[in-house]
């Protein structure tokens, strides 16, 4: 059996008011930010992005609460990260914990990748933030 092509991203509630920021700072290693309300795979956004959201701050019991109102969103690794069908590197990890690490104020995650379907870049728009696409 053949295993569905996919993608390896991390899962994280971010603060509206540090979205574009943490985006941007992302763009620079490579590190693409889906909002899940807006991927690309998801065909009702919105509901996925509330049950990630419910299921992240429900698991938390509490601690998490004050990202109550946050945006779930997925962050991959593009390209320049990739080697074939091989693992992603320890220094991809790194890098994408350390930035988060510097935005822990205003995001909640667990260090772990999730496997989703594979995102692309909206055509015709490769060098825009996702909240400057049309």
């Amino acid at each position: 059996m053949r295993r569905v092509p996919h993608e390896n991203v991390a899962t994280v509630l971010v603060a509206p008011c540090v979205l574009k920021d943490l985006e941007l700072e992302l763009m620079v290693f490579d590190m693409p930010v889906w909002p899940v309300e807006t991927a690309p795979i998801c065909k009702d956004g919105p509901r996925e992005a509330f049950q990630i959201r419910r299921r992240l701050l429900m698991a938390q019991r509490g601690a998490w609460d004050v990202a109550a109102d946050w945006t779930p969103v997925w962050i991959g690794f593009g390209q320049s990260w990739r080697d074939g069908d091989e693992p992603l590197p320890w220094a991809a990890h790194a890098a994408l914990w350390r930035t988060l690490d510097g935005y822990r104020d205003h995001v909640r995650f667990h260090r772990r990748l999730v496997g989703v379907r594979r995102l692309t870049l909206a055509q015709g728009y490769p060098d825009l933030p996702l909240s400057e696409r049309p």
